[in-house]
């Protein structure tokens, strides 16, 4: 049986994934059995499998101080998902030419969300610009509905938290919000979209025989020169769906005088 590593490359850090039979991916050791699930345990993991994706699709794309945005309408603003999609496309469409305009790329990750009082917003993730105006300036231009809010990422919680926020499955007062609606209409509201531009992370793979894989689990991970374990990353089980164990920890590139490292 074959063993194998998957590494994910980012700019201030390195993912790395393992997955093997058994403890040690000794000779004769097998994979655990695998279990039936139920259907709260594999939406569970599905939900988890989202939030990984997208958390590498910010990664490879998005830095610390990149914007978090919010656009809304003035409080008790009813509008429809059709005019909500008309007003978002307009947004787009000005920031993409105010980015052009300074010979930079704009990108965007946004969901649409509908409050637990009926108001619906949009939630937007952008590249910062570079040079003046800034991109809080050209929010608050393009976005002529009503108010804008905005936080860089890391404030707003890094990228583990907005990808788990992103990828959220609406809550029991929302999802009645949202039952009111057509059902191609909800659809709109329980998913992301994305630019076109972004780097979608694929991991490099490697494969290792039941020793080396052994050596491996028997003396640690050890840190790529330049990086750090982060040792609040490290975690280790067995995939219930697969059987397989795995292991998964992430690296964090050494660097002097920033305020602030990438996180999750």
């Amino acid at each position: 049986m074959a063993y194998w590593k998957d590494t994910w490359r980012f700019s201030n850090s390195i993912e790395h994934e393992y997955k093997y039979a058994g403890h040690y991916g000794a000779k004769g050791e097998k994979r655990a059995k695998k279990k039936k699930l139920t259907p709260e345990q594999i939406s569970k993991q599905n939900q988890k499998n989202r939030e990984k994706k997208m958390r590498r699709l910010i990664k490879a794309n998005f830095i610390p101080d990149d914007i978090w945005g919010c656009l809304k309408y003035p409080k008790g603003t009813r509008v429809t998902t059709k005019q909500l999609k008309r007003d978002l496309d307009k947004f787009i469409r000005g920031m993409r030419y105010d980015y052009e305009k300074q010979g930079q790329v704009f990108k965007f990750i946004y969901r649409m969300e509908i409050g637990k009082r009926g108001g619906a917003h949009i939630h937007i993730l952008i590249n910062r610009i570079r040079g003046e105006p800034g991109t809080d300036v050209l929010m608050r231009k393009r976005w002529q509905q009503g108010h804008v809010n905005f936080t860089p990422i890391y404030d707003a919680g890094g990228y583990k938290e907005l990808a788990e926020y992103i990828t959220k499955q609406p809550k029991e007062e929302t999802a009645e919000q949202l039952s009111f609606l057509p059902e191609e209409e909800q659809k709109e509201y329980v998913k992301y979209s994305s630019s076109r531009n972004l780097i979608r992370p694929q991991p490099e793979r490697k494969v290792y025989g039941r020793w080396t894989m052994r050596k491996i689990l028997d003396e640690g991970p050890k840190p790529t020169k330049g990086y750090f374990i982060d040792k609040n990353s490290i975690v280790c089980g067995v995939n219930q769906y697969t059987g397989m164990s795995y292991l998964y920890y992430t690296e964090v590139r050494i660097r002097k005088g920033d305020d602030y490292n990438e996180t999750g």
